[in-house]
């Protein structure tokens, strides 16, 4: 017997059964891949397989095989890392942020969006790694550990360091979230497996058998976890903004940089997840797992953020105009008009001007227009932390030491390598375990399932 919610649109349509959702979620994992999902990896492989070469190339020559100078220091490295970490917010606040809240629309989502966090804080990892120029030896003293040279510590007062201990809280916490969350369903496709696939499955399951206690105990464990990831979701950018807050150079001594991070990192996360969720909803045919209505819902999130972002840009502009600091003053005035004005003005365009396109209702719930819209969201908010960085340190203090950057191939290879590993690990991903959550959407076909005619 199905009920119909009458205060809502169902989060499930197409009169969806139990049986229904097992069917249509395992038999993608069991199934052989399309030629589609071939094709798409090869072209993630070719990526990696270049990038590959440009990080052989980097750890061989240096540092120097970068496009960085005396004056520009921090470049592409640097925005590269923050973008990655601002993608990697959407997932964790997904599924503890909107399950503390009781969202069940993030049922149908929360898999995938869970995933491509881990997968954007792995590549955010090969930015600072990478810039050690000998990882394999200097990797370790990024860790506070004893040692056999007498007091020899990191250093607790410098942001670096916090970012270390916030990215690898939120990595840890957020990969038990997503592993936890996935045996219930590991333990519904080892049910229906057979031979080597049985046993793999069966241990990736835990021994899980289904019972009211094990359920229990689940959802008792997803409630713990989301709670430590709750705040997470607000403290990793905001540790990641004090690499910039903390310092005394204009356009990044200012004490807006947490909510204005937490809030792209949240604008340039539900735009990823989207741009990824739109293309496995029509490869994977899921339109009545993924609706109008979650795209919509998660477009208005944009907006709300979006705004956000447009109102953080315009305090920046008056905090420097009110302060009276000529250094600061210049600082905003060379981002907007400067050698570097062609990139402020796509940052606004993108970040600012496109989101309040989904004030109309017919471009929120339009598939084209919000799959566009979300990767011009990503463009934006790469060009906001290349504004940011690059901006406020290509003219100093003394006119003579005045530089642009320039990118190598070098810069260019290694994040085209980091594209490469993020989408071959979500190919993957989408291919082996179960792009949707089936133990909590079959939750929900009761109370938002249509009648089948």
């Amino acid at each position: 017997m199905h009920a119909e919610a009458v205060v809502r649109k169902p989060l499930v349509t197409g009169g969806k059964t139990v049986h229904d959702v097992t069917e249509d979620i395992c038999i993608r994992v069991e199934q052989a891949p399309a030629k589609s999902w071939y094709a798409a990896m090869a072209v993630s492989l070719a990526l990696l397989g270049y990038g590959a070469y440009a990080v052989f190339t980097l750890v061989w020559e240096g540092i120097g095989s970068w496009g960085l100078n005396k004056t520009v220091g921090w470049a592409w490295d640097i925005t590269n890392f923050v973008w990655w970490v601002g993608i990697g917010h959407a997932g964790t606040l997904i599924s503890a942020i909107l399950l503390l809240f009781r969202q069940r629309w993030r049922m149908s989502i929360n898999r995938a969006a869970e995933a491509m966090t881990i997968f954007a804080v792995i590549c955010a990892l090969q930015f600072p790694l990478l810039h050690m120029g000998r990882p394999w030896i200097g990797a370790i003293w990024a860790l506070p550990l004893p040692n056999t040279y007498g007091s020899l510590w990191v250093n607790f007062n410098s942001p670096l360091l916090w970012d270390v201990f916030a990215i690898s809280t939120y990595f840890s916490v957020s990969l038990v979230f997503w592993y936890i969350g996935l045996v219930p369903d590991f333990a519904t496709i080892r049910d229906r497996a057979t031979g080597l696939s049985k046993k793999i499955y069966g241990t990736l399951a835990l021994g899980w058998d289904g019972a009211a206690k094990t359920w229990s105990r689940y959802e008792t464990v997803a409630l713990v976890l989301a709670g430590l990831a709750t705040p997470l979701v607000l403290s990793v950018h905001t540790i990641v903004s004090f690499d910039f807050a903390t310092s005394v150079i204009p356009g990044w001594h200012t004490t807006i940089f947490p909510p204005y991070f937490v809030a792209g990192a949240i604008f340039s996360g539900f735009a990823m997840v989207l741009t990824l969720m739109i293309v496995t909803r029509r490869v994977y045919k899921l339109e009545d797992y993924i609706t109008i209505e979650h795209i919509s819902l998660m477009n208005i999130i944009i907006m709300v953020t979006g705004s956000i972002v447009g109102v953080a840009y315009i305090t920046e502009l008056f905090i420097a105009w009110y302060s009276g600091v000529e250094g600061e003053q210049y600082a905003f005035f060379n981002r907007a008009l400067g050698p570097y004005w062609w990139a402020y003005a796509s940052m606004m365009t993108c970040n600012v001007i496109s989101p309040q396109l989904f004030w109309f209702k017919k471009i929120r719930t339009s598939i084209a227009a919000t799959f566009v819209i979300s990767i011009i969201v990503n463009i934006g908010m790469w060009f906001e932390r290349f504004v940011i960085i690059v901006t406020s340190l290509h003219r100093d203090f003394l006119p003579s030491s005045w530089a642009m950057f320039y990118p190598t191939w070098v810069d260019v290879g290694v994040y085209i390598f980091t594209f490469g590993l993020f989408f071959t690990c979500f190919f993957a991903f989408a291919k082996f375990f179960p792009v949707i959550n089936m133990a909590e959407v079959k939750s929900i076909i009761k109370a938002t399932g249509e009648k089948k005619k």
